[in-house]
């Protein structure tokens, strides 16, 4: 039987990514679904096999701007009481943060580019050891408190909230192990323009660093998420 993962997706160019062909592979058959659709987030919470929540420059706390946000964390919300399989990439993971009642804030830096994560004993003996020593891409202004029944998987020199595990189940990852580093890179920077000006970044280096890094980190995150896809089918 086909399983069945459900993607909520905030901007176009942030995708699965390098997640693609391993979530492919593992099984699933894939669905998008968009910011501004007409059934923004469609559904029942607890059909699809796995639930994927997708990054964006927006704060969690910006309900007022952004009124889909509250159907969205709604929506997690009820994911995360059913304990069904869970993953949150940047603002994806702020959100599962903010549905199981943690705080998510402006953490007053622009973590912006690549470099390792320092992952904590919890986080070596997960799937996220594949990353160590790995430089990965950062892309955030916001953090968040550890959710309660949490453990933190990760910590950076800037930010100490990188990536969470509540159960076995459900993983949140602040970061980017999931960017596509090669020519598609090019629409990250461009959708990213004016947040990229804002906080002073240099393109030219950033653009070189994926692809000084993009093939190595693409290799690590596809063993990464094989080996976490591994897991939930072996409970299934």
């Amino acid at each position: 039987m086909t399983k069945t993962a459900l993607v909520l997706r905030h901007v176009h160019f942030e995708d699965l990514g390098s997640f693609a062909l391993p979530i492919r592979q593992a099984g699933y058959d894939v669905r998008y679904t968009d910011v501004g659709d007409p059934d923004f987030p469609p559904g029942d919470p607890h059909d699809p096999d796995l639930l994927i929540v997708l990054g964006g420059p927006i704060g969690v706390y910006e309900e007022k701007l952004y009124p889909f946000l509250v159907p969205e964390r709604a929506f997690i919300a009820a994911r995360l009481e059913a304990r069904r399989p869970l993953l949150g990439l940047c603002l994806g993971a702020q959100l599962i943060a903010a549905a199981s009642g943690a705080r998510v804030f402006p953490s007053g830096v622009k973590e912006i580019g690549f470099k390792p994560v320092f992952l904590t004993a919890a986080g070596g003996e997960s799937p996220l050891r594949h990353l160590e020593g790995t430089p990965v891409l950062h892309w955030h202004g916001d953090t968040y408190s550890l959710p309660a029944g949490a453990v933190n998987l990760a910590s950076s020199d800037l930010v100490e909230q990188q990536a969470f595990a509540i159960g076995r189940d459900i993983l949140g990852l602040q970061f980017h192990p999931e960017a596509d580093c090669g020519e598609r890179f090019e629409r990250w920077l461009v959708g990213h323009a004016a947040e990229l000006a804002g906080a002073g970044i240099d393109v030219n280096a950033l653009r070189r660093d994926a692809r000084a890094y993009g093939p190595a980190l693409r290799e690590a995150s596809e063993r990464m998420i094989r080996e976490w896809l591994s897991a939930l089918d072996g409970r299934r």
